[in-house]
């Protein structure tokens, strides 16, 4: 550790549980942060900014104006340049700390590419919107023998669990039982229906990264073992120790249903009346894209990673990896036929 990283981290150094050996470790570590919106930037800030030396950040989505009230890495700017988040990420931790090796990719995370994008990390953390893609984590975590953390807000509320394979139950043992259907999952409360503060995503996203510095500083002692809740309007915040599921089909049984892509369903997403297209065998060339539809259809904007345009209700926003983001229905078939028809089948 240089002089200088001793008086930039001399704070976190005095804390007992740290101190300059946990410090040394955390220079050293690397975590992977999926997801970038209101969870994924306050804890990939706080991460970043407590020296961790390696730090990649995986989102498929863009910066909107109704982001900025909790995604708290973002500016206006990012929203009126249409950036994507990772993007925008990248550039502003970046800027924060020198010393961390900081990477945004934007990606979804598939079947296809979760253990090339997850392998080799100390720890990961989860900053998702849906359940569909923290099952994938939890099956990827497992299958990688990788530490990771789940957690999730909505409304008032938040909730994280720290999952370490062999020793800790998993996801899976808490959602899933052996009257469920393959990859079924409850229908919850969303950012869509129930709204969200973001003292909620800060206070959950702070906690996931305390567990975060545990992992990564080698201080596995520290971790508190139980799923965490916490309700910021009233003021609630409980504790529960959760029991393993001793015939779970993922951390006992190894059946990766989300790895193998067998329960890997469209994805409707958080905070929006959206439905993702995954069509990731094909390159856009994204400026003869964004010329073709000018031609024809009104509102075309593009950059270097997306195009985005309007047709009648719909908003329809392309990345590069032949991705799409069709804003404005929650059916699949309208949002293919859409798809079929300005990007092509």
């Amino acid at each position: 550790m240089t002089p200088e990283q001793r008086e930039k981290y001399s704070r976190q150094i005095l804390f007992s549980g740290l101190g300059e050996e946990g410090q040394e470790q955390l220079l050293r570590a690397s975590v992977v942060v999926v997801g970038c919106g209101a969870l994924g930037t306050v804890a990939a800030n706080l991460l970043v900014r407590s020296g961790v030396g390696r730090v990649r950040i995986i989102d498929r989505d863009f910066v909107e104006t109704s982001n900025l009230q909790r995604q708290t890495l973002f500016e206006e700017s990012d929203a009126k340049e249409v950036l994507p988040k990772a993007v925008a990420a990248e550039r502003r931790l970046r800027a924060i700390n020198s010393d961390a090796a900081v990477e945004g990719i934007v990606a979804d995370l598939t079947p296809r590419n979760a253990v090339e994008l997850l392998s080799g990390f100390d720890a990961i953390l989860d900053a998702t919107d849906n359940f569909e893609t923290r099952m994938l984590v939890n099956d990827a975590a497992i299958s990688l023998n990788i530490p990771w953390i789940y957690a999730a807000a909505v409304g008032s509320y938040g909730v994280t669990m720290t999952i370490v394979p062999g020793r800790t139950p998993c996801l899976a043992c808490i959602l899933e039982n052996e009257e469920s259907e393959p990859g079924a999952i409850a229908a919850e409360a969303t950012c869509d229906t129930a709204g969200v503060l973001n003292a909620a995503a800060g206070a959950i996203a702070a906690t996931e990264a305390a567990e975060a510095l545990k992992l990564l500083a080698q201080k596995r002692e520290a971790l508190h073992g139980k799923m965490v809740s916490c309700d910021v309007w009233s003021g609630k915040f409980q504790s529960v120790r959760v029991a393993r599921n001793p015939d779970c089909r993922a951390c006992v049984r190894h059946e990766f249903r989300y790895l193998s892509g067998e329960a890997q369903p469209h994805i409707t997403m958080c905070g929006r009346d959206s439905v993702q297209i995954h069509e990731r065998n094909r390159k856009l060339d994204l400026r003869e894209l964004g010329r073709r539809l000018s031609a024809t259809t009104p509102e075309v904007r593009h950059n270097d990673f997306l195009v985005r345009f309007r047709v009648a209700a719909y908003e329809v926003t392309v990345f590069a990896d032949g991705r799409a983001i069709i804003k404005g229905t929650q059916d699949p078939a309208i949002a293919r036929s859409l798809y079929a028809r300005y990007i092509g089948a």
